[in-house]
């Protein structure tokens, strides 16, 4: 594998390291150590990381919503929603040589941003849900998370040991 792999790519990076790979909203990418994923920003968006620790390789996502709308056609970004974006993410994988029993998941974000009782207040919780959903569906094991409350986070995905490290203002570092 050369580099790295993702639907659709950053158009505006916001670090200069070369073995850092950002990941946007509604992107998904899969690479290999030494590479790190980073995506930034997330509320009540969800951000997914599958490794394979045996390759050292890894997919991460920055999913939007739980699921596509009814009647959306398979043209749309399938990074935006959990019920597209965690099927792609295995497929990938897969197709870089990964075995799926190989596979293990570690999530952050699904933060409850919005206030009231309207559809979006919950659509962290959503987000959430459908995410694990989505990963016990393709028997991928859930090995941690840092979701919920009522804040951003930043995330960094290390492919070498498969860590997920959680930035937020008011918690600070949190590694998974």
């Amino acid at each position: 594998m050369s580099g790295e792999q993702r639907i659709t790519p950053s158009a505006f990076p916001l670090v200069d390291d070369p073995d850092v790979v950002e990941v946007g909203i509604g992107e998904v990418c899969v690479a290999e150590a030494p590479k790190r994923l980073l995506t930034p920003a997330l509320g009540s968006c969800v951000a997914v990381a599958i490794h394979d620790s045996f390759s050292r390789r890894g997919c991460l996502a920055h999913i939007m919503l739980p699921n596509r709308p009814d009647g959306a056609t398979e043209a749309i970004t399938p990074g935006r929603f959990a019920d597209t974006a965690v099927p792609e993410m295995v497929a990938m994988l897969k197709r870089e040589g990964s075995l799926q029993l190989r596979l293990t998941a570690k999530i952050a974000g699904g933060a409850a941003m919005f206030r009231g009782d309207t559809v979006m207040a919950s659509i962290g919780t959503r987000n959430v849900a459908e995410v694990k959903r989505q990963l016990a569906l393709m028997s991928v094991p859930l090995l941690a998370e840092d979701t919920g409350e009522a804040h951003a986070r930043t995330v960094e995905f290390h492919l070498d040991t498969g860590a997920l490290i959680v930035r937020s203002y008011l918690f600070g570092v949190v590694r998974l």
